[in-house]
């Protein structure tokens, strides 16, 4: 049975290729000045990676045979586990560049703003909606993604792609591809999956507001979120 965010997860993938293809109304038409605008953008643009990075991969890999990959129910579960896996470790680097841009832009103390993108990341990870079906690593890996967001050096980070680390290493050890290939693929499959964070670095560049975020995200800190 599919949830709501399994819903979302698929449509904000579809909407977003609309507007990559110049299909719809294009990004950056709505200005990121609260957290939960902040989170959507975030989340759905973890999705997007994910979902295209993914199985693009498999894809090229398969070949020809890769709608016969949904077709099996052992390979179509590995898919599902790197699915989510992926997108942990998408929202992880987008989120850790979005605390980047707003150190930049704010110049507020590294604390605040790990603090306020905590509770940014806490409430998607909160509605994340996944099942029993991504196997028991997922609760662990979502703890590592707080713990990155706690514990990040923004200082130590720039406008650019530093920040994005987890999602090529992610899709690399989660797509079900064996061992081997990946290997060969390696350089290639990352450069792919940094490729695919161009566009969402300077859509996320036009569009957050920085300060406004901060400011409500400091207004709401008597009210944290719950434990995913």
């Amino acid at each position: 049975m599919k949830t709501a965010r399994h819903m979302r997860f698929a449509a904000a993938s579809w909407g977003l290729l609309k507007r990559y293809l110049g299909l719809g109304r294009r990004a950056g038409a709505v200005a990121l000045d609260t957290p939960g605008a902040l989170g959507e953008f975030l989340d759905s643009r973890a999705s997007h990676v994910a979902q295209t990075t993914l199985y693009g991969y498999l894809k090229t890999r398969a070949g020809t045979r890769f709608p016969e990959l949904f077709e099996d129910p052992a390979m179509l579960a590995s898919i599902n586990i790197a699915k989510w896996h992926v997108w942990l470790a998408c929202l992880s680097d987008v989120a850790v560049y979005s605390g980047v841009l707003m150190r930049l832009h704010t110049g507020q103390p590294v604390e605040a703003v790990r603090a306020a993108l905590g509770r940014v990341v806490a409430r998607t990870l909160d509605e994340c909606g996944a099942g029993k079906e991504v196997g028991d690593d997922f609760a662990a890996a979502a703890g590592r993604v707080r713990a990155r967001i706690a514990d990040c050096d923004l200082d130590a980070l720039f406008d650019d792609d530093s920040a994005f680390t987890e999602s090529p290493r992610a899709l690399l050890y989660w797509a079900p591809i064996a061992d081997e290939l990946k290997r060969r693929d390696a350089e290639i499959v990352r450069n792919s999956v940094r490729f695919r964070w161009r566009e969402v670095r300077r859509d996320l560049r036009r569009r957050l507001r920085a300060h406004q975020v901060l400011a409500a995200a400091k207004s709401r800190a008597g009210h944290p979120p719950r434990a995913c």
